[in-house]
């Protein structure tokens, strides 16, 4: 089995290659990342301008970023969890590439350019801090995972839900083993498309996993203002906490210390009765009308 491991954090993230470790656990990986910070970027793409990509070390980077004993990650942005593995004798290989572009570049040059022969499997994660409800429109993590998904691969967004301290431990053995099973599972039409998010607790902490539906919105914008040499910048963060849940969805179980895994798909259509009501309205703006005629000008 062969696996692309992408994410939105960058290529120096601890999450990234805690999942690279679990997942050669699988199969040979392909790490293919944004060489910086990209959350928030959604689904978007570079059209106009090249991008770039180069082969790093993926072992060097495995030791640095995701020791796999009780050492400390050097980026210092997660809590190590021991897994009782701080060697490098892993089940298969892993090779990765630094992307100077979005998440969506990543996997799209992966599965267009630089992975051959191509994977059987997309994972994006493991991202820091949860995606969940409708906050997955501009989740850069759920944005390089559509395009595995649009282009026929089963594919796992994967997060835990926390910026500060997040333990990658627990989220790795769970994307490790849905991976396993997606791989000896029969293929559906359209694929599986998976967004998982792992409580920040230890593994005896969580409540269950549940299989969710997206909530509302999970966080709101705020805006700040400051003056800087006569001009005004506006500093836009997503920092105000909605949680717009309901029984039923990944916000509300996963307030409730669950695992969640929401079936996703691209099904930005509507409903019949949506449809109707929206009919009416055109009906009645006589779109096609012809225009009155103009007023003839008064003689003089």
């Amino acid at each position: 089995m062969k696996i692309l491991l992408t994410n939105d954090d960058g290529i120096h993230a601890s999450g990234l290659w805690a999942a690279a470790r679990s997942l050669s656990a699988v199969g040979e990986v392909a790490v293919v990342s944004p060489d910086r910070e990209q959350s928030g970027v959604g689904a978007s793409m570079t059209l106009h301008a090249p991008v770039f990509a180069h082969q790093v070390p993926a072992e060097q980077y495995l030791l640095q970023y995701a020791p796999g004993d009780d050492t400390p990650p050097r980026s210092a942005d997660a809590v190590p969890e021991p897994s009782g593995d701080a060697g490098l004798d892993l089940p298969n290989p892993i090779q990765a590439w630094a992307v100077q572009g979005t998440p969506a570049d990543s996997c799209i040059l992966a599965l267009e350019q630089l992975v051959n022969p191509k994977p059987d499997l997309v994972v994006s994660g493991i991202n820091r801090g949860s995606n969940m409800g409708w906050d997955v429109i501009v989740s850069g993590t759920v944005g390089a995972a559509i395009q595995g998904f649009v282009r026929g691969y089963p594919t796992i967004a994967i997060s835990v839900g926390s910026v500060q301290a997040p333990r990658y431990g627990l989220a790795a053995r769970v994307v490790a083993a849905l991976a396993g099973r997606l791989g000896a599972a029969p293929q559906v039409s359209p694929p599986y498309f998976l967004n998982v998010n792992v409580p920040n607790e230890p593994a005896d902490k969580i409540a269950g996993v549940k299989i969710t539906r997206l909530g509302g919105r999970a966080y709101g914008e705020s805006v700040r203002t400051e003056d800087s040499f006569g001009h005004r910048r506006y500093w836009i963060s997503r920092n105000r906490a909605i949680l717009s849940g309901g029984d039923g969805t990944d916000i509300t179980a996963h307030k409730d210390n669950h695992i969640t895994i929401t079936p996703m798909g691209l099904a930005f259509s509507t409903t019949d009765e949506r449809i109707a009501l929206v009919q009416g309205l055109v009906d009645q703006a006589e779109l096609l009308a012809s225009p009155a005629p103009a007023a003839s000008a008064a003689p003089i």
